[in-house]
């Protein structure tokens, strides 16, 4: 029998709507539908064994990344990187358990890879409770680091890109202290996703020690082998911010969301949701001084909630920007949440 994502199955579909309400408690019935369909469906490819554990596997763990982070949707988190051979007499080792414990006086929790170096420095400074571990099976530097053994908020991934998709997606702010190769992919990967929109803004933060080079050397090599020749633009340095203290990292996240909450595409328009509202002359302003991000004969303009944000009523009563948004510069619009924030 072949099988369509359309009810168009017959008996097949009336299986899994009978299963789906024998199980009972299934939220989002018509995307688990999908989903089931998904799984028959490449039972019947002929793909090899591999394949569908590579399939079973993938989604087995992005379900029990949504389970355990579920439950803390409401907190602000940072994902921090860093080098796992960093120790602890070094002073990025103090300068990031230091950002740890700042961060939970912010009102934050953290995300590290769970292992050494870097990352526990982070997780003792915000302390158990407030510490999520997303960490990889290695032959070597895979164990939880003291700080995160048994912890509830600890996960051991088989898959780098699962872990990476936690990280990222679960993060309102990503931070990143000098590192090896997995701290360069990550902020490779993170940076790539801002300049090209798959992730929504966030503050990406570079952490050197004072007087340190490690990120500003990388800064220069932008500058001279990347700009120069036209790889990258102007606007993509404004995707991310250096600095030298725990403190001043803390600052730019909280700045941030001095005012942005969130976004979502509706349609073609970009709605920018806000914690407080904007002037209307301010908003004219605003109009003036960014209108290359705009579409042709696009706009800013204040708005309530749209039709289709109804399914998240518990942020309705926050005031809106509408944008006509060309997605051509997500640099740019990092600059203009800079100004909402500032004003």
């Amino acid at each position: 029998m072949e099988l369509h994502f359309t009810k168009t199955n017959g008996p097949a579909d009336e299986a899994i709507e009978q299963l789906i309400k024998k199980i009972g408690g299934v939220y989002h019935p018509e995307i688990v539908r999908e989903m089931i369909l998904a799984a028959l469906k490449a039972g019947q490819e002929g793909v090899n064994r591999a394949d569908l554990k590579f399939m079973n596997a993938t989604l087995k763990e992005m379900r029990f990344t949504v389970k355990v982070f579920s439950p803390y949707r409401h907190v602000k988190k940072i994902t921090v990187f860093g080098s796992a051979r960093t120790r602890p007499e070094e002073p990025t080792y103090q300068m990031a358990r230091l950002f740890g414990k700042r961060l939970v006086q912010g009102g934050y929790m953290v995300i590290t890879g769970g292992g050494p170096g870097i990352m526990q420095a982070v997780n003792e400074g915000a302390g158990p409770e407030n510490s999520f571990g997303v960490n990889i099976r290695l032959p070597f530097e895979q164990k939880p680091n003291p700080v995160l053994e048994g912890n509830p908020r600890h996960i051991m991934y088989k898959y780098f890109f699962n872990r990476k998709v936690a990280f990222i997606k679960e993060a309102n702010a990503i931070v990143l202290f000098p590192g090896g190769f997995g701290t360069l992919d990550e902020a490779m990967e993170t940076l790539t996703l801002l300049q090209t929109g798959k992730r929504d803004p966030l503050p990406l933060i570079l952490v050197d020690e004072p007087g340190g080079s490690y990120w500003s050397q990388w800064l220069k090599f932008f500058k001279k082998e990347l700009l120069d020749h036209g790889y990258i633009s102007d606007t993509d340095f404004d995707l991310f911010e250096r600095v030298e203290s725990a403190d001043d990292a803390l600052a730019k996240i909280d700045h941030f969301y001095r005012r942005y909450h969130s976004m979502r595409f509706v349609g073609e328009k970009l709605v920018i949701r806000l914690t407080s509202a904007i002037d209307p002359q301010r908003v004219m302003e605003l109009n003036e001084r960014f209108p290359d991000i705009l579409l042709p004969r696009g706009s800013l303009t204040l708005s309530g909630p749209l039709p289709a944000e109804s399914d998240e009523p518990e942020i309705a009563h926050l005031p809106r920007l509408v944008v006509d948004f060309s997605r051509q510069d997500f640099g740019r619009l990092r600059n203009l949440i800079d100004v909402i924030n500032n004003g």
